[in-house]
């Protein structure tokens, strides 16, 4: 089984930063691909990026595209994501995925996610 723990969320001002980590526990880590989804109240749980198991395949959406990046450290069981220029419409609870066999930016292709750490942008 693979276990998932985001940390990273908080309070930031319209154009701040922030980094959000995802801690995997489980020994096949390395052969999932590992994805970001957020979800804002009322709306239906959206991609925000994916990373293949090698780390050398990135997607993002279009809506971080350019002030996101992701990564991943398979050594240290390590997923990131770093978010630039923070808009008020980032605003959600964003989720570690694991998985993605098929479809790395469809939740549905997941197989573990995290409880969510939530991030908040101020105007």
């Amino acid at each position: 089984q693979v276990q998932l723990v985001e940390s990273g969320g908080g309070l930031v001002q319209a154009g701040g930063s922030l980094r959000l980590s995802c801690a995997a526990s489980g020994r096949s880590f390395s052969t999932y691909a590992m994805g970001w989804f957020r979800q804002a109240p009322g709306k239906e749980r959206e991609f925000v990026a994916a990373i293949r198991w090698s780390g050398t395949s990135r997607y993002y959406s279009d809506s971080v595209k350019g002030r996101s990046t992701i990564s991943r450290d398979n050594a240290k069981n390590m997923v990131y994501l770093q978010m630039n220029s923070l808009k008020p419409e980032d605003t959600a609870v964003y989720y570690c995925a694991g998985g993605g066999a098929g479809g790395v930016t469809v939740s549905t292709k997941y197989d573990y996610w995290g409880q969510g750490t939530q991030v908040t942008v101020s105007s």
